[in-house]
């Protein structure tokens, strides 16, 4: 699988109120990465900015926990050469909103997407802790999975609400801080991918109820969500050419040993910086992205370099490209 540029990883980790990309998305800086290497593999969170995603074209669409199992050598992914065929879950009653989301996806992006309502309701309940980190809860999953699980499809897209408090959904379109969503669909995509061994991503639906929604200006970073409409457009667009997980990991497609670094924001540490550290992985941190967690400890290591920011971060991966020490590069010395 190898190129002449370096294969990457880019995460942005939902629910604990990333400084840049904590809201809609970080596409200007996903795509400054890309630039800079064969692929990127760039978890949803790190594209989705609801109606909107432009994400380059050699951006792969990864759902965190298919990013988690392929970096810890359990799969791989395979390439979609020409386009995967989505499914996407509804609750009934099936909306008018939905089926025009679908048809615009269609129509705009030439996604094959059947649509399908689902027996059982699909609940998800959102919420923050004191601590600013969000969580949820969800009811119907395994009802989900029982009815999708013997039909033809490539990805699964989730097209459902979920229930947050007014009080926590004023907060958020008032004073920015943790989105209060994206936890649950974090939750909700890990389940069903495990259990499908299919990538799964959701995006929120009938938003238009809440009293603030579209009345009010935002922070530029939640911009893109207040604009929107259905919020599926970006899961689709991502999902129209998402790879495909390989339980058997035929050598053919991409493994954990095609990925040269990984791209992460600062004061965040979980299952993908150990996988990347138990495989030699560098990953590179970017300082300005903080989070709301404050006491990382981060491990002595010499493939943790630390950048102030996401264009030092792409000057270290043209380093690294070029097989530049950066250090030197940066200091100007040895």
């Amino acid at each position: 699988m190898k190129d002449s540029k370096l294969n990457g990883v880019f995460i942005i980790p939902t629910g604990i109120s990333s400084s840049i990309g904590g809201h809609a998305s970080a596409l200007s800086q996903v795509n400054l990465i890309a630039s800079c290497c064969n692929k990127l593999l760039a978890n949803p969170n790190s594209v989705n900015a609801s109606d909107i995603n432009t994400m380059a074209n050699n951006v792969w669409y990864v759902e965190g926990s298919t990013l988690d199992r392929m970096l810890n050598e359990n799969i791989n992914l395979k390439e979609t050469k020409t386009y995967n065929k989505i499914l996407c879950v509804v609750n009934s009653p099936l909306s008018i909103a939905s089926i025009n989301a679908v048809n615009a996806a269609r129509w705009t992006s030439g996604c094959d997407i059947t649509l399908v309502e689902l027996n059982t309701a699909l609940i998800m309940e959102a919420f923050i802790h004191p601590n600013g980190v969000a969580d949820g809860n969800i009811y119907g999953m395994d009802e989900l999975i029982n009815q999708v699980k013997n039909l033809d499809f490539d990805i699964l897209t989730v097209h459902t609400p979920i229930i947050c408090s007014k009080e926590i959904s004023d907060y958020y379109w008032i004073n920015g801080g943790t989105s209060p969503w994206g936890a649950v669909e974090a939750k909700l995509s890990k389940y069903l991918s495990y259990a499908l061994n299919k990538q799964a991503v959701h995006s929120p639906v009938e938003f238009l109820e809440d009293a603030l929604f579209n009345k009010i200006i935002v922070d530029k970073q939640q911009a893109a969500e207040i604009i929107s409409q259905t919020f599926g457009q970006c899961m689709w667009i991502g999902s129209r050419r998402a790879p495909t997980i390989d339980i058997t990991k035929n050598n053919k497609n991409l493994s954990n040993d095609d990925i040269d670094f990984m791209v992460s924001p600062y004061n965040c540490w979980s299952t993908p910086h150990i996988a990347c550290i138990n495989n030699n992985i560098p990953i590179i941190v970017v300082k300005e992205n903080t989070t709301c967690l404050k006491d990382v400890i981060y491990p002595d290591n010499k493939n943790i370099i630390f950048v102030e920011n996401y264009l030092e971060a792409a000057g270290v991966v043209q380093c690294l490209n070029a097989g530049v020490d950066y250090k030197i590069v940066k200091d100007g010395k040895e």
